[in-house]
């Protein structure tokens, strides 16, 4: 016999479910970038890539053929969660992985070129009233995606039935973007971290709303919420990791101890705001019960507006 069985914080890798240079990237080169620098790990963290079906390849690698890694963690978003509650995961659900750690998250905003008349959800609102052909939304991904979910509950909100708005989707925001500068759409309902990091880069482009339970710290500050303006409108867009169903009990519990030590320093809490994200920090079972209710509330919003769910 040989040495003991690995450790779960020896050899690690981290499974960005996408390729390179996406959100599921940025979760886990944080992930990398925290673990080694604050030296929970003696060695880097090695980051995969595995796209396919916005995280559905990676779900059914790590259920089926990689369960028991572990040293193993895959990164997931809010659209995951989405995904999942519109059953398209194949025959996995949320119950068959072990939800590790909520790093951070992001929020829906949205967002008008600065050229826009608008100045607030209310002109908005007034606009789809008056003539809803004058005001299309742009939103990277199809029909049941974030973006889309968040238009068509601002459409909604706006007394609009979502299957009646106008709207063009976009491969990504970079694209959206530029749209919605060009005039092509009037409304881009997309995220409030990318749209902050685009008004650096010069885009002419302006937040009239973040879809979250109160305004944002940083350049976003003054940018009152949906809620503020009489929209009862969240979307808050988590970013974190989960590990294989059958990763033991001591193993995760070494895995959660330790996100849980890490998350709660200062050199943390930078490390994420360089990525653009905003406080969220949840861990094992408290993370596996607010996955399950987020799915849960994406499912019954996908019913709402006419969308096919998990069975």
């Amino acid at each position: 016999m040989g040495l003991a069985h690995a450790g779960p914080l020896d050899k690690t890798e981290c499974i960005a479910p996408a390729k390179p240079g996406g959100g599921f990237d940025l979760t886990c080169k944080l992930a990398q970038s925290a673990l080694l620098d604050g030296k929970y790990i003696s060695t880097p963290m090695r980051v995969t890539y595995m796209p396919g079906g916005i995280g559905a390849v990676a779900y059914n690698a790590i259920v089926a053929q990689r369960p028991d890694e572990n040293n193993t963690i895959v990164a997931f978003s809010g659209g995951s969660l989405l995904n999942l509650a519109q059953g398209k995961f194949g025959r996995y659900h949320v119950g068959d992985v072990r939800w590790l750690a909520g790093v951070g998250t992001d929020y829906g905003a949205i967002i008008v070129a600065d050229s826009s008349p608008f100045k607030s959800l209310k002109d908005v609102v007034a606009a789809i009233k008056a003539d809803p052909s004058k005001v299309v939304f742009g939103a990277g991904g199809t029909v049941g995606s974030q973006d889309w979910m968040k238009a068509a509950l601002t459409a909604r909100a706006a007394g609009l039935d979502p299957k009646k708005m106008r709207f063009v989707a976009f491969e990504g925001g970079g694209e959206a973007t530029t749209a919605l500068q060009g005039g092509h759409v009037q409304i881009y309902s997309g995220d409030a971290s990318e749209a902050e990091e685009q008004i650096k880069a010069g885009a002419k482009i302006r937040v009239i709303a973040v879809l979250a339970d109160k305004r944002l710290e940083g350049g976003l500050a003054n940018v009152p919420t949906a809620k503020e303006q009489g929209m009862d409108v969240e979307w808050p867009i988590i970013r974190g990791f989960y590990m294989g169903p059958k990763v033991s009990d001591a193993d995760f519990k070494v895995w959660v101890d330790t996100f849980n030590k890490m998350m709660a320093t200062p050199e943390f809490a930078k490390l994420r705001a360089d990525r653009s994200l905003f406080p969220f920090a949840l861990t094992g079972a408290e993370l596996d019960a607010y996955v399950k209710k987020q799915v849960e509330r994406y499912a019954k919003l996908a019913a709402d507006l006419g969308l096919a769910v998990a069975k």
